[in-house]
C-alpha cells in the first residue's frame, strides 16, 4: 500500500506549516513506516493511506516519486 507521510525535517524543532515536507512510501502498514523512518531522526506529524482516485490524484503530482521501504 502506498501512504502519504507529512514531516519535518528535525525533532528538535517546533512544526510549522510551511516548513512541512511531503514523502510518498511504499509499506505493509503505517507501523513499518514510523519504524524504519525513526532511523532518519524526523519529525512525522501524519501518515495517510492513499486508495483510488486520492492516488491517482497524488499520482498527478511532479513531486511524486514512491520509496520503498
Amino acid at each position: 500500500m502506498i501512504f502519504k507521510v507529512l514531516y519535518q525535517d528535525s525533532l528538535n524543532e517546533v512544526p510549522i506549516r510551511e516548513n512541512t515536507r511531503t514523502m510518498y512510501v511504499e509499506a505493509e502498514d503505517e507501523r513499518v513506516i514510523r519504524k524504519k523512518l525513526s532511523e532518519r531522526n524526523i519529525n512525522i506529524e501524519f501518515i495517510q493511506p492513499l486508495e483510488g482516485a486520492h492516488l491517482d490524484y497524488e499520482k498527478q503530482s511532479e513531486n511524486f516519486e514512491v520509496e520503498k521501504l
